[in-house]
């Protein structure tokens, strides 16, 4: 696992974790949820990469 799947898993997590502060997410879906989210995260920093945005 290299760096940038490091930092995605980090985020990943620490969004999940303030859904489920927040309330907007189920411990019990926490699976459901952070995979999804983990996605989204991914395809975020590859479209980024992409397009050559360091921000």
């Amino acid at each position: 696992m290299d760096r940038i799947d490091k930092q995605a898993l980090q985020v990943a997590k620490e969004v999940v974790i303030k859904f489920i502060e927040v309330g907007r997410i189920s411990p019990a879906n926490f699976g459901e949820h952070f995979k999804t989210i983990y996605d989204d995260v991914v395809n975020t920093i590859a479209e980024s990469r992409q397009t050559g945005d360091d921000e």
